[in-house]
């Protein structure tokens, strides 16, 4: 593969997995140490990435939302435990915010036949799934992201100050090892912020994947949150005094 053809193919697997390691790196592409280091002291030079201890990040402005087509499907076998151990924790006719993103709109689905239920969300795909059932939706409005189906701005901005709330259901891009969570954008962050202080409590749900890596902006740190919900295969008990592991099928 050619030189280019492998940094642009580089800052792809970065913007996909928000980090990537020289290791993987030259077994994926079958070069040497020396090359990939090559490649990635020139990405550094063009401003695309930023070299980290044995490997690589996305430059802040190159750091985005994988759409939503393309991670529906991934770990949502995960994505459907979380939200199965979350619905457990929804109380009948109490109000909950619904983060945007795939783990939540699994929740959604399951929160389908709740009666006096009210659902805040300022995700278009939750809403859609919500439009046939008993439950009382609000849509916060706002600016659409594309691909993705998360609204955000000063119209959702302004809602989420309007109103209190019995839980908020959050979802994060990542969460580091310092127990920060984190999200790819400054704006996002604000829409996180105020869904945190418009609930009594807060729980984080989060696969095992989006831990233990760093993305732009900070939300908040774990110990601001009610809870983690989360599955078998991430060791979360070290990060949060609540953590609920939601089983497998198939898990014991």
């Amino acid at each position: 593969m050619h030189m280019n053809d492998r940094k642009e193919h580089i800052v792809k697997l970065i913007q996909e997995h928000d980090k990537v390691d020289i290791t993987d790196l030259t077994n994926h592409f079958q070069v040497s140490t020396m090359t990939v280091r090559r490649d990635l002291n020139a990405l550094e030079k063009e401003g695309k990435i930023i070299r980290t201890h044995g490997g690589a990040v996305a430059a802040p402005q190159l750091r985005k939302e994988i759409a939503y087509q393309l991670k529906e499907n991934v770990h949502l076998a995960e994505k459907k435990a979380i939200a199965l151990k979350a619905v457990s924790k929804v109380a009948d006719h109490s109000t909950i915010i619904l983060d945007s993103g795939t783990t939540t709109l699994e929740l959604a689905r399951l929160l389908k036949d709740r009666k006096g239920l009210k659902v805040v969300t300022n995700d278009v795909l939750i809403a859609a799934e919500l439009i046939n059932s008993p439950v009382d939706v609000i849509v916060t409005g706002g600016e659409l992201q594309h691909e993705v189906g998360a609204m955000f701005g000063s119209h959702t901005q302004h809602l989420l100050q309007s109103v209190y709330v019995d839980q908020c259901f959050l979802g994060a891009h990542s969460v580091d090892s310092e127990g920060e969570v984190r999200t790819p954008s400054i704006e996002k962050s604000k829409i996180k912020k105020l869904m945190i202080e418009a609930a009594s409590e807060t729980w984080l749900l989060a696969d095992h994947s989006k831990y233990g890596h760093k993305t732009f902006a900070y939300v908040c740190h774990l110990e601001e949150l009610k809870g983690i919900i989360t599955d078998e295969r991430m060791q979360a008990r070290h990060l949060h005094e609540n953590v609920a592991v939601a089983k497998m099928e198939g898990g014991l």
